[in-house]
């Protein structure tokens, strides 16, 4: 089975984002109108990914890049923080925010709720437990999520 773009470039640019002290996150290649992004998610442990940080990141990754050339289209590369609200995708990222607060959204409702806030009780194969604010307690299948995401009150930075 041919790789994706994603997952092609993923496999180029590790090294260098572990070499320089991040994790890399997340890979996404994408069309937007007429133009592709080839967008490289990068954090660090203790977080605050800063401006710098991504631009050595891109430097590094750029000469591998156009020597490997794993893109089919003329693309803009974007180097970024995954950001405060990043998404929780893997059982690493469900584990990394155990006993926090998540927001979660499903494709379909669940007991007749299709988004809910609480906090991350657990997570095994795939299955996550929220208990959730207002008292219940949601067993989740992370397929069924269109979105978990830590749970960010943006009124404390103002």
């Amino acid at each position: 089975m041919k790789k994706s773009v994603a997952e092609t470039v993923s496999e180029l640019v590790l090294p260098y984002a572990k070499q320089l002290g991040f994790e890399l996150y997340d890979v996404e290649y994408v069309k937007e109108g007429a133009d592709y992004f080839l967008r490289i998610y990068i954090d660090k442990p203790g977080g605050a990914v800063s401006s710098d940080d991504c631009e050595r990141m891109s430097r590094a990754i750029d000469p591998v890049l156009d020597e490997y050339d794993p893109v089919p289209d003329s693309y803009y590369l974007e180097v970024s923080s995954v950001g405060l609200d990043r998404p929780l995708k893997t059982e690493k990222d469900f584990l990394r925010f155990m006993n926090t607060m998540i927001e979660v959204r499903l494709y379909k409702a669940q007991d007749g709720v299709k988004e809910f806030s609480g906090e991350l009780c657990a997570y095994t194969d795939g299955m996550f437990t929220v208990q959730c604010i207002d008292g219940t307690r949601k067993i989740v299948n992370i397929r069924d999520a269109s979105l978990v995401r830590p749970y960010v009150d943006f009124n404390e930075f103002s």
